[in-house]
């Protein structure tokens, strides 16, 4: 009879436990994003609806087109807060605390929106949900990366994972957390939103055991030196901001507007900082320098891309709950739903265009191409907004089905722009600004939304037609010079394609 083999025999070859053929770590890292993602966009589907409601009682005095503005605006911080979540991560606390405060921040966030607390509790809420998802949405993808060696061909799998876990959770959220509100109300609807980040917060810690032990020490950690420097950095950046909040006190200019009018301002300057700070610094070559002057007119697109794309969260849910008729639809079906449109696409579209570039191979477009016909899908998904309103008159009640269209179109759009975008970003980055150039890509999205901010003032029943039609024509007009520039922007990338 042969002697039974211990366990812990060096012959034997333990096997490591894995999720979908993915390091274990990713279990925790897509339940985490996925339940981050479902308080996110379930609190975005009625947070527009809320303030409606603060408006008709009095509680928030400004107008519904301040309150479309504060949305869009609130986008913008979210992306703009990523650079203090990235520096956290790799100057001071390593990514796997920074996305531990980030989930308890955001959950915060929720709790205080659950509340009956007004204005005040609205702001105060807005304020933790920036930071915390500042972070930990850079972070958790930071986290994905380490599970695997550089050259793990299990990689891109993991990612497509991790994006489905994003998808998965913001299309759930809209239709759990709406129908929520519709039969609870609004804190009931931000308590689920608030649940949802504490199932993830429990996920995240439990899970932590799983994920690489570098990830909890920052790799360029501060050092002696560089304290000082840093303290008189931030006391001159506080001091810098409230000197130009005094003066704007003193001017007058201290309503809710004239913040979202500077904020915006500073989301469209930044990159602008960026773009000459990479153009002029010597230790870029010549090759580096071109590419990175192929990437402004994509960067551009890319911004009035979000800019009409991140409208569906404001005017696609204005519209929806102003001019959509609900007879025959189910009894449960509300306005807040709708804004699961857009990662359904996403899901429904990803598998196609990720066969079709498969196919294609080298022969597929190239970015700046793809970027052009992505904009004019994002044109057309404004134009035939513009139809309903121009047929019926924008006081009648109109079929669902326009809201459907219009969310197929864009999101063929944004499989153009968002994932081409970040991959050839990635291409174009200059040696000595990779991590950077990375963070102006986000910073696209910041703009878009700034831009956002003053857009959505010039939306009303009124100037529907016009609204979407001036919009959708601006979309293509840009397109159609992008086409023309193709050429030249190919050249100018050095072979990147």
């Amino acid at each position: 009879m042969n002697k039974p083999v211990s366990p812990e025999n060096p012959l034997i070859k333990k096997t490591q436990p894995t999720f979908f053929g993915q390091p274990i770590g990713l279990r925790t890292l897509f339940t985490t994003e996925m339940w981050e993602r479902f308080s996110y966009y379930g609190m975005r589907a009625i947070l527009l609806f809320y303030m409606w409601s603060l408006i008709d009682t009095g509680e928030l005095p400004i107008s519904r087109s301040t309150a479309a503005s504060i949305m869009a605006i609130y986008t913008a911080l979210v992306f703009l807060s990523g650079v203090i979540g990235g520096f956290f991560a790799d100057r001071l606390i390593g990514a796997q605390r920074t996305v531990l405060w980030g989930s308890i921040l955001i959950m915060l966030g929720h709790i205080v929106l659950s509340l009956p607390a007004g204005a005040t509790g609205l702001f105060l809420a807005l304020g933790l949900l920036i930071v915390g998802t500042g972070l930990l949405k850079p972070n958790v993808s930071t986290l994905v990366g380490s599970l695997y060696q550089r050259h793990d061909s299990r990689r891109e799998a993991g990612f497509s994972l991790f994006v489905f876990a994003i998808n998965l959770g913001a299309f759930a959220s809209p239709i759990m957390i709406g129908w929520t509100q519709g039969h609870y109300g609004y804190h009931a609807g931000f308590s689920l939103a608030a649940i949802g980040m504490l199932v993830g917060l429990i996920v995240y810690q439990i899970g932590r055991k799983d994920l690489p032990i570098e990830s909890n020490y920052a790799p360029d950690p501060l050092q002696p030196a560089e304290v000082s420097p840093l303290i008189i950095k931030t006391l001159l950046l506080g001091t810098t901001i409230t000197l130009l909040l005094t003066l704007m006190t003193l001017l007058g200019w201290n309503d809710i507007d004239h913040y979202i009018n500077l904020i915006t301002l500073l989301a469209i300057i930044l990159p602008m900082c960026y773009f000459v700070l990479m153009v002029t610094s010597p230790k870029v070559n010549k090759t580096e320098r071109s590419r990175i002057w192929a990437y402004l007119p994509l960067f551009i697109t890319a911004i009035l891309f979000w800019a009409i794309e991140e409208q569906g969260a404001i005017i696609l849910a204005t519209f929806a709950a102003e001019r959509i008729n609900y007879t025959n639809l189910p009894s449960w079906v509300a306005p807040a739903m709708f804004q699961a449109l857009n990662p359904l696409f996403i899901m429904l579209y990803t598998p196609f265009f990720a066969t079709l570039w498969s196919k294609w191979g080298p022969r597929q477009p190239s970015a700046p191409t793809k970027f052009a016909i992505g904009l004019l899908f994002a044109g057309a998904s404004f134009l035939i907004m513009a139809i309903p309103g121009a047929l019926f008159g924008s006081n009648v009640k109109v079929s669902a089905w326009w809201l459907v269209a219009s969310w197929a179109l864009v999101i063929i759009g944004e499989m153009l722009v968002s994932p081409i975008g970040l991959s050839i970003t990635t291409k174009l980055a200059p040696n000595v600004f990779s991590s950077q150039m990375v963070a102006m890509w986000f910073l696209a999205s910041a703009a878009g939304s700034a831009l956002n901010a003053q857009l959505v003032r010039f939306y009303n029943p009124q100037n529907e037609v016009p609204y979407f039609i001036y919009g959708g024509l601006a979309a293509i007009l840009l397109a159609g010079i992008l086409f023309l520039c193709v050429k030249r922007v190919n050249q100018l990338m050095q072979g990147i394609r």
